[in-house]
């Protein structure tokens, strides 16, 4: 039984070692999508796309070593949490990965470099998220539900930045009706990215879970 234990905690050590593999290709996804997005770079944007299957296939290569470890290794309740926390840890962070794709997307489908003074609160946005997915992962790793709820307050930026962009793409579409199609696009990316840090909540909220055995709704 004992020996069972120890395999048991070793194959958890490496789906920990592999979800934060995971998070960082979803970070780096962001980062190449957002400077991709800022210089019209389409061969960075198709790099952030076939970067996106790597994402897919480590989200699939976890949840099968997850269910296996139920399946064989007959965890107990604090580990059922653990494991519950890891697959919302990997179908959020897989959720993420599909922003960067789409923020990729918009690079390609914009003419020239965007000029909008708003592209300053768009990457502001996108790099609030990279830093609530490091430090959502950092709490999930160390186990600490009030870094957990930290990470989950990074999201009020986030908010705060596509509320302003909201309101500057109004006052530009009204002024310069030219730029409607421009201006729709990026709101709409906007709107995008924002929906970002509700997934990086939502493994904050599982986090809390995991660790405090109850169920905390955050950024109500």
């Amino acid at each position: 039984m004992e020996n069972k234990r120890v395999i048991f905690s070793e194959e958890l050590d490496k789906a920990r070692h592999n979800i934060l593999a995971m998070s960082s290709l979803v970070e780096e996804g962001l980062g190449k999508a957002l400077a991709a997005f800022q210089n019209n770079d389409n061969e960075l944007a198709n790099a952030v796309k076939e970067g996106d299957a790597a994402v897919n296939s480590m989200q699939l290569q976890i949840e099968d070593a997850v269910v296996i470890l139920i399946a064989t290794q007959q965890p107990v309740a604090r580990d059922l949490r653990e494991i519950f926390t890891m697959l919302k840890i990997t179908v959020n962070l897989e959720r993420a990965g599909d922003h960067a794709v789409h923020l990729a997307k918009t690079a390609m489908k914009l003419s020239g470099k965007v000029s909008f003074r708003a592209m300053e609160r768009l990457a502001l946005m996108v790099k609030t998220g990279q830093e609530m997915i490091r430090a959502a992962i950092s709490a999930y790793l160390k186990q600490d539900p009030d870094a957990a709820r930290q990470a989950a307050a990074l999201d009020d930026v986030i908010d705060g930045e596509h509320k302003k962009i909201s309101e500057e793409m109004l006052k530009l579409m009204k002024k310069h009706p030219e730029l409607l199609k421009k201006a729709l696009r990026f709101l709409h990316t906007s709107g995008d990215i924002e929906r970002l840090g509700d997934h990086i909540t939502n493994i904050c909220e599982a986090i809390i879970y995991m660790t405090e055995s109850k169920h905390e709704e955050l950024n109500e």
